[in-house]
């Protein structure tokens, strides 16, 4: 048994006996997060053995000051991670290429700058009222789902979301798959309240293309992942996808967005993430959300 597994044990044990004699679950707690917070101020060799591998493995340098820092938040992630595995949860974690950031790096450079009002629209899906299907895998039904893309160090989360979205309704709708271009939405949706690299809602960028009559394709209009001189390039007879209308799920309305996903398409939607930075496989889920703020915009793989 290494000294992350005596740790685990040793703070189970300190759960169950606390829990058996006061009944104080926020006692628990404390003691475990003290627990890791004493542990996190010394670094195995053997996890800094994992740490140099993992920066040859991602081509990370670092000067001396900065190996310390990076080493830390590194170990810190592999214990969440160790910790997160060894239990039961429908999804698993692992490292990656953003293991030596903070969440809070992650979030000024990958995610929304300003948390968005997902729920700001109003909803207008008409459900069927059910049954409905316990699974939905449109990769079974046909070549319907684009693969997974990177949006690199910009805030476009946004416009993956929707073009993966409006890609799937295409490739249902006509049985060809296109690969459509987030470049034009971060380029030219700024008049529908969005804002390139610095954040954007699906919402607002479907009714984008609605009114500017199409989007063009991926190969037609590159991404950059940056706002490359602010000037918006599209060409109206490249437009290769389309959005007719706009349909809002309301929000909290899990029933509704299964019964979407299974009689229709898939769908776009926002979520406030903070435990999805070392999603590796499974079935994401989380029993604790924001009320309304969300810092990340996904398509479901559906």
């Amino acid at each position: 048994m290494n000294e992350m597994d005596r740790l685990l044990k040793s703070c189970d044990a300190l759960v169950v006996k606390l829990t058996r004699k006061y009944g104080a679950v926020f006692c628990c707690f404390y003691s475990c997060f003290f627990a890791f917070s004493q542990f996190n101020t010394l670094v195995l060799p053997e996890e800094e053995y994992h740490f140099k591998h993992w920066m040859l493995q991602y081509n990370k340098v670092y000067a001396l000051e900065e190996y310390h820092h990076r080493l830390n938040i590194f170990t810190g992630h592999k214990r969440r991670i160790h910790y997160h595995n060894a239990g039961k949860h429908t999804f698993s974690m692992g490292l990656n290429q953003f293991s030596d950031m903070s969440f809070a790096e992650f979030r000024k450079t990958f995610l929304l700058t300003e948390p968005q009002n997902c729920s700001a629209t109003k909803g207008s899906h008409i459900s069927s009222h059910g049954p409905y299907p316990g699974s939905v895998d449109w990769r079974e039904k046909g070549n319907y789902v684009s693969p997974v893309k990177y949006q690199g160090h910009c805030g476009s989360c946004w416009t993956f979301s929707t073009t993966g979205c409006l890609e799937s309704v295409t490739a249902i709708a006509t049985g060809k798959l296109p690969l459509l271009s987030e470049q034009q939405l971060v380029d030219c949706a700024q008049d529908f309240n969005n804002h390139g690299c610095m954040g954007g809602l699906p919402s607002q960028a479907f009714e984008y293309v609605k009114y500017n009559n199409g989007l063009m394709t991926e190969d037609d209009y590159p991404y950059m992942g940056c706002i490359y001189d602010g000037s918006c390039n599209f060409k109206p007879e490249l437009a290769a996808a389309f959005v007719k209308d706009v349909v809002n799920i309301t929000s909290y309305d899990e029933k509704g967005m299964v019964d979407a996903v299974a009689r229709l398409n898939a769908v776009s939607f926002g979520y406030e993430v903070t435990d999805f930075l070392h999603y590796k496989d499974g079935v994401y889920s989380r029993n604790m959300c924001g009320l309304a703020a969300c810092s990340s915009c996904p398509l479901p793989p559906v």
